[in-house]
């Protein structure tokens, strides 16, 4: 499907829930690195930490869409995000013959973070991204899967928005592509799913009240990772099969977005 390329390829946690999809993907993500492409991983996780606090007891409370992150709430980010749900999709990519190695933004530095608000608790902004050590494990044939955990110099430990999480490591990866694959099919608009979109068109969206809420926050972060250079961003429906091969393909599925049309 086309030259080799730099994708980053953002999991939605919704899709990682059930072990079939989870595998699926994997095996469709394992086989785009066999065609060539050198592939980093971003995860959420979000519906899977929300039913760890709330079996403990521990109502999640948001605010713009960001959940407040409260020590119990860094703990659940610990231990399911970057645990299980990294530690699950990590061997089903090796199950499908992927070289995949699980990392947060803790690890090397990888995403160095500080907080948003004390408002939001632990909840981080991401300031910089290590991109030698995604290039020193992509270039030699892994592929680095990253959990929506960041860190700072002074140890402290960050939840952060995994759409911006996407972003950043895809502008320090220099990603070519940046892949939402996530659990709707695209951006909506009046007249249903929108082909394709530029900046100009993503923020009247927003404006006109028609982009709200989580798609709102895809769209500012889609923009921002054009504004940082990434080639093309396309939001695309994960539960589809083969999406991100067909993406690669040029194929046209969800919304892909472009800095400007024309």
């Amino acid at each position: 499907g086309g030259p080799a390329v730099k994708v980053l390829i953002k999991l939605g946690g919704t899709l990682l829930d059930t072990s079939e999809t989870r595998c699926r993907l994997a095996r469709e993500i394992a086989a785009l690195g066999k065609d060539g492409h050198q592939i980093v991983v971003v995860h959420g996780g979000g519906k899977q930490m929300t039913r760890f606090l709330s079996e403990r007891g521990v109502e999640s409370r948001f605010v713009n869409g960001l959940r407040v992150s409260t020590p119990e709430v860094i703990e659940a980010v610990l231990k399911v995000l970057a645990g299980s749900v990294n530690r699950e999709l990590v061997a089903s990519l090796v199950a499908a013959g992927a070289n995949a190695v699980g990392l947060c933004g803790i690890d090397g530095v990888l995403a160095e973070a500080e907080p948003i608000s004390e408002e939001l608790g632990a909840v981080g902004r991401i300031v910089r991204a290590n991109a030698p050590l995604l290039d020193l494990l992509s270039g030699n044939g892994y592929l680095p899967v990253i959990a929506c955990v960041a860190g700072d110099r002074q140890g402290r430990i960050y939840n952060v928005n995994a759409d911006s999480m996407a972003v950043a490591i895809a502008a320090a990866f220099a990603a070519d592509r940046l892949l939402f694959l996530t659990d709707v099919e695209g951006v909506r608009g009046p007249d249903g799913v929108i082909p394709e979109l530029d900046v100009a068109g993503s923020v009247r969206l927003i404006e006109d009240g028609i982009a709200t809420g989580g798609m709102r926050a895809k769209l500012d972060a889609a923009c921002s990772a054009l504004g940082q250079g990434v080639g093309q961003v396309v939001i695309a429906p994960g539960q589809v099969p083969g999406a991100a091969a067909r993406l690669l393909a040029g194929e046209a599925l969800g919304t892909r977005m472009v800095a400007s049309r024309g």
